[in-house]
């Protein structure tokens, strides 16, 4: 049966910010507290979305969190109307506040890790929304996120949902962010790939010294063996810690995967030669393998981070091509865009490169990749997702028109306490899971 590899974009939140919270981030830091064009994102974002689309590509859309979260505020012991909650805790507690105002749902490559049914022993796709919890600020997704995913994938004939992992950092999870998956073909039985930083239970182990590593071995362990996994089609492979201290937070910082491909830096994992070697020697299918592997000598890895070259996305068009879909950033980077032109000479699978200007997720941290859940779907499966979240030249317009009536165009640290604001976001959300046929996925709905 024909399959898909469909990606799933996050709608960029209606309180959209720059607050400088992810640690390890570097763009994110850099860009801390600059004014934020909530409306121009969430637009940048869509248009990549419409254009993914157009060539052809199954095309989903992932509907944001609620924002600012005043739940948390009052489990965190502010009361009062919503509008004494949110100035008080804004006054007596910013750094909080500019927390729970976070629009980092918008990176959904940290919503979940999704196994497709070609991978797993009941034939269902099984997804398990990351706990998120390096980042106070993240950790308030999960719940949402698995409410929203079982909106999205409601049959349970087709797929499965889990719990996410223990809200603990020892078993720190970050998604499909460390996760990859190689194949002949998507239909077809794959190699998953997972990623990690560290050893929560062994001290012993190499770990960085000057950043955190978010995702834990005994995390990527623990979300294949719910998936119901084994040794024959998975591999672990651990993150460099010395990129990982150089701001590469997540895998996908620092290496993509895409079918018969791997595309990395060289300093990407520690252990290389051994995790190659354990690839080919699982890797199912008769596909020959492509390992693309950066030399620091043509891209550094201050400059990988600096365009975000590997928070691209590599995905086959219709026709079969295999193409990267690349950040802005790229094409302007003289070093980089000249590796990118003369890597789609050689001989590999990949043949050109698009380029987006995706400017206002890239001040926060996150690229093309960061932006989408990828979900390889078969006919009866894709049949089977909810139809509304599906991007078409309607949704398209309508997502348009929705976001000029709800979201501001500039939004400062300072207004992210305006009481407006939760009553516009709200509004917002509301309509929005109408459109999208959610539910009640919201809190404030519940």
């Amino acid at each position: 049966m024909q399959a898909y590899e469909a990606n799933f974009d996050g709608l960029v939140g209606p309180t959209h910010n720059y607050a400088g919270l992810s640690v390890g981030n570097v763009a994110s830091l850099n860009n801390a507290k600059n004014h934020s064009s909530p409306k121009q994102a969430a637009k940048q974002g869509l248009q990549k979305m419409k254009a993914l689309h157009d060539l052809g590509m199954v095309q989903g859309v992932l509907a944001p969190q609620e924002r600012p979260d005043l739940g948390m505020l009052r489990r965190l012991g502010f009361s009062g109307s919503d509008a004494q909650v949110m100035q008080d805790a804004a006054a007596k507690a910013p750094e909080i506040y500019r927390a729970v105002c976070s629009a980092s749902s918008m990176w959904t490559a940290n919503a979940a890790t999704v196994s497709p049914s070609g991978d797993t022993p009941d034939k269902k796709i099984h997804f398990t929304p990351a706990n998120l919890t390096n980042k106070f600020h993240r950790s308030l997704e999960p719940t949402t996120t698995g409410r929203i995913l079982q909106a999205m994938f409601s049959d349970s004939k087709h797929f499965a949902h889990h719990l996410h992992l223990p809200d603990n950092e020892h078993f720190g999870d970050e998604g499909a962010a460390n996760h990859t998956r190689l194949c002949s073909d998507y239909g077809q039985s794959g190699l998953e790939l997972f990623v990690y930083g560290r050893y929560a239970f062994n001290q012993s182990k190499p770990a960085p010294q000057r950043y955190p590593a978010r995702q834990t071995i005994e995390a990527s362990q623990a979300v294949a063996r719910l998936h119901g996994l084994t040794e024959a089609n998975t591999v672990f492979m651990q993150q460099n810690p010395e990129v990982i201290d150089q701001g590469v937070f997540h895998n996908d910082v620092i290496a993509v995967g895409n079918r018969n491909v791997l595309f990395f830096h060289e300093q990407a994992f520690l252990n290389t030669a051994a995790s190659l070697q354990e690839i080919k020697q699982k890797f199912p299918g008769d596909a020959q393998l492509h390992f693309i592997e950066v030399k620091n000598q043509h891209v550094s890895v201050a400059d990988a981070i600096r365009t975000y070259l590997f928070n691209t996305q590599l995905i086959n068009l219709p026709s079969g091509e295999m193409v990267i879909i690349a950040p802005t950033e790229c094409q302007e980077h003289a070093g980089v865009y000249r590796y990118l032109t003369d890597l789609c000479q050689q001989n590999t699978p990949i043949k050109n490169v698009h380029y987006f200007d995706v400017k206002q997720s890239m001040q926060n941290g996150g690229g093309p990749a960061c932006l989408r859940l990828r979900v390889v779907l078969n006919e009866q499966e894709r049949q089977a997702v909810n139809p509304a979240v599906m991007m078409n030249d309607t949704l398209f317009a309508n997502l348009n028109n929705w976001v000029d009536k709800h979201y501001r165009d500039r939004l400062s640290e300072a207004e992210l306490a305006d009481p407006q604001l939760v009553i516009e976001s709200r509004t917002a959300l509301d309509e929005l899971t109408q459109l999208l046929k959610l539910g009640s996925v919201y809190s404030f709905q519940r």
